[in-house]
């Protein structure tokens, strides 16, 4: 027993001495990479000294350790940990999340294409705090799938470049590109987005209504989304509260739960109509919707299909390389809001390949 308990000592001590060596060859090898280059600009993207775990254990030096060993599941043993731990992790780093981001730079109502890829391009700058509120309890609205429920997703050029930045493989034609399942593009995103430290996802939660202040959008009204269906059969759920500089509104097209932000604007009259999107026109669609992504009222930006909904623009169909450039475009609208370098007013370089659709911004007031 005792040579078996030294035999588990030194495997542990020979495990932890190859993660530390592997973390100072990674360091080394990666510290020194602090930029990325942008499909939209070439903004310094901050990448993390610290290796992942999973870098760290996928090493060959790992892998020998265990290479001798017998794969026998039926004596496999996880190591012991209290109920009451977990409990406690999972509630402390919530609540630290939510008082984080009680008062915070930008609120993303919505994770779909449009929303991801707006968080994705304001994350690459580490001043800025956003979160992401989600109604559903997985991200990525309509994006898991193509059309009509099949898995292929179309991007039309020059989006494409977007797809390398973010490392998405495709099949090329001349003018698209065509992802073999769409869940590749969003997974994809939604794990560089949810891996960046200035980044929190509030999924399952949804947007009720918008703090709105002497005529400008200064943040979102914030409920647990099962609260939310259920108003009509309980009482007293009021809700919480997040204040932000700026509020970007990624709902989507109409539906129960879609265009909720422009419908708001309405329904409080600082717009004067919602019209909806009309019939499918892809080329008209996805030009309008990137070149009409904007801010829509003081304090808050419109991006994606609800751009759609607000200016009566044709509906696209299934195609996204609008959504990920609206996103884009959105994101610095909102960095040009917070005085932040942005590509908009040519404080950051621009890929001319994915020049933004020049359009004046526009702010649509409500009716006398």
């Amino acid at each position: 027993m005792a040579s078996v308990t030294a035999a588990s000592a030194s495997a542990r001590s020979l495990v932890s001495g190859s993660i530390l060596e592997e973390r100072k060859l990674m360091s080394s090898k990666f510290g020194s990479l602090s930029s990325s280059c942008s499909s939209v600009h070439g903004t310094a993207l901050q990448a993390s000294a610290r290796p992942s775990v999973a870098a760290v254990r996928a090493t060959p030096a790992i892998a020998s350790l265990y290479a001798d060993r017998k794969y026998d599941l039926e004596s496999f043993k996880f190591e012991p940990i209290r109920e009451s731990i977990v409990a406690r992790e999972m509630t402390r780093r919530y609540m630290m999340d939510m008082i984080t981001h009680a008062d915070t730079d930008v609120v993303i109502v919505g994770a779909g294409s449009a929303g991801l890829s707006c968080a994705y391009e304001l994350s690459k700058n580490p001043d800025i705090k956003v979160a992401i509120v989600e109604q559903s309890v997985s991200p990525g609205g309509g994006a898991w799938l193509g059309g009509q429920l099949f898995s292929a997703m179309v991007v039309r050029k020059p989006a494409h470049l977007f797809l390398d930045e973010i490392g998405v493989p495709y099949d090329e034609a001349e003018d698209y590109v065509v992802i073999k399942h769409a869940a590749l593009f969003t997974s994809t995103i939604m794990s560089k987005v949810l891996a960046r430290p200035n980044v929190k996802l509030f999924n399952a939660v949804a947007a009720e209504d918008l703090i709105i202040k002497e005529g400008r959008v200064s943040g979102v009204v914030t409920n647990w989304a099962l609260v939310s269906m259920n108003h009509n059969t309980q009482s007293c759920m009021d809700p919480n509260v997040m204040e932000s500089k700026v509020v970007v509104s990624s709902c989507g097209h109409d539906g129960p739960f879609g265009a909720t932000g422009v419908k708001r604007l309405k329904s409080v009259g600082m717009i004067d109509k919602v019209p909806g999107m009309k019939a499918l026109d892809m080329n008209t669609a996805e030009d309008a919707i990137v070149r009409l992504t904007r801010e829509i009222v003081p304090g808050m930006i419109v991006t994606g299909m609800e751009v759609a909904e607000i200016d009566g623009s044709p509906r696209m169909g299934p195609t996204f390389g609008a959504m990920m450039v609206s996103g884009q475009k959105a994101a610095h609208l909102a960095l040009k809001a917070l005085g932040q370098p942005n590509a908009l007013d040519g404080t950051l370089t621009v890929h001319p390949e994915l020049v933004l659709a020049s359009a004046e911004d526009e702010i649509t007031t409500a009716s006398a």
